[in-house]
């Protein structure tokens, strides 16, 4: 059986776009063939997929560093460099995506949501995309973009249409293993349940998932017990079952309701008013409690998953309370966050030089070669009309001053 992993800590590395080429055409008897090099290929994205095949985060709690291929260079003849193939990472449906600063930025709720998590870099143009009736024989070409790589933190919350909630040794394995098909590990002691157990369960023309969540303590939204890790599963249920176990003798059993509703209220305030349904469990052990449960619960469905005594009216009631679940709450919508990335252009002190920060100069500088004189002057136009000199100025350059934009360094010439 393999290990259940509901949070990940993932590295994403797009690729980088291929370099544009510059040649010139090369034939007998046209020395002047012009300029022909091709374009550098965009590198891949890594994206992020919900698929249904995939049911927990272990494989990239395992591998948590992704990158995608980087794109083919450009050749002469006007040939173009390969695009480099996108890196597709499946993972479960819910899963939650947070970036770096803990902001939600996706939502993959249902099977096909996606997320691009890393953005390949463009590629660059060859030479043959900068002639032009001034400029016949361009002798650069633009260098790919670089590669865009950040940190992701993802966190499964399991899709289901009933929670079961209880403490443990309540009986939630014991159920959801007559009534599916899943066959979670069960024994007469505390905690038996460590992770998420998902059931399909039929009702004549009509099936749902059950969801069975690992016993809660009480202050469990605090982290006790096995805590909050957990109860965001509870979030997505579109019904919760409060499992009663008529067998407890540590505590009075009739409580176990109010004690798990006021943790799930301290947890999420919405979950106080989801659907729900009382299940008295282990009734065939605990009949002597039965008249107690009737008064306090009267809509107690009485239970016992060993000799099957009030599985079906329990399974009608959850079809019920599901049917009309769903009816009232539509199904879970993926939901991305597109953010601007682009950085605006921004001057500081950085030791005794100057930094400029933005990505529309940071991109240009990097896209270009600088032991070519010809892309150099153009990158020298290309930074004025960006504001960049205007903006040094305004801080306080002065002629000579070291500049430095992302990787490259130069001496401050105005004009």
């Amino acid at each position: 059986m393999s290990e259940f992993v509901d949070e990940a800590r993932i590295n994403v590395t797009a690729g980088a776009g291929g370099d544009g080429s510059a040649s010139f055409h090369h034939e007998p008897y046209k020395p002047k063939g012009g300029p022909d090099g091709g374009d550098g290929g965009n590198g891949g994205s890594v994206i992020l997929r919900a698929d249904p095949s995939v049911g927990t985060l272990l494989g990239l709690k395992k591998y948590p560093h992704v990158k995608a291929a980087k794109g083919g260079h450009g050749a002469s003849k006007r040939r173009f460099g390969a695009r480099g193939p996108d890196r597709i990472v499946l993972v479960p449906s819910g899963t939650i995506v947070y970036d770096e600063d803990g902001v939600l930025i996706a939502d993959l709720a249902g099977p096909g949501d996606e997320l691009v998590a890393a953005r390949g870099g463009r590629g660059g143009r060859g030479n043959a995309r900068f002639t032009s009736s001034t400029r016949q024989a361009p002798t650069f070409a633009e260098k790919g973009e670089p590669s865009e790589e950040r940190w992701l933190r993802l966190e499964l919350r399991l899709l289901a249409d009933v929670g079961l909630v209880g403490f443990p040794n309540a009986g939630k394995s014991t159920l959801i293993s007559r009534i599916s098909a899943a066959r979670p590990k069960i024994a007469d002691y505390p905690f038996t349940t460590i992770s998420p157990n998902l059931g399909v369960v039929e009702v004549g023309e009509s099936s749902f998932v059950v969801a069975d969540i690992p016993g809660l303590l009480p202050g469990a939204h605090e982290g006790k017990g096995l805590g909050h890790r957990f109860l965001r599963h509870v979030r997505r249920a579109a019904v919760l079952a409060f499992m009663i176990d008529t067998t407890a003798i540590d505590r009075d059993p009739l409580d176990d309701v109010d004690v798990l509703r006021a943790e799930l209220e301290a947890f999420d305030s919405e979950l106080a008013e989801r659907p729900s349904v009382i299940v008295a469990s282990k009734i065939d052990a605990g009949r002597d409690h039965l008249a107690e449960i009737q008064r306090r619960w009267p809509e107690a469905i009485t239970i016992s998953s060993v000799t099957g005594e009030g599985i079906d009216t329990l399974l009608r009631s959850m079809a019920a309370a599901v049917s009309a679940a769903r009816a009232a709450t539509p199904a879970p919508v993926g939901y991305v966050r597109h953010v601007v990335r682009d950085q605006p252009l921004l001057v500081e002190h950085e030791g005794d030089a100057w930094r400029v920060r933005g990505t529309r100069p940071e991109r240009v500088v990097a896209a270009t070669d600088l032991f070519n004189e010809e892309a150099a002057q153009r990158l020298g136009r290309k930074l004025i009309a960006m504001g960049v000199e205007d903006a040094l100025e305004r801080a306080g350059a002065k002629p000579g001053d070291e500049i430095r934009i992302g990787e490259s360094v130069f001496d401050f010439e105005p004009g």
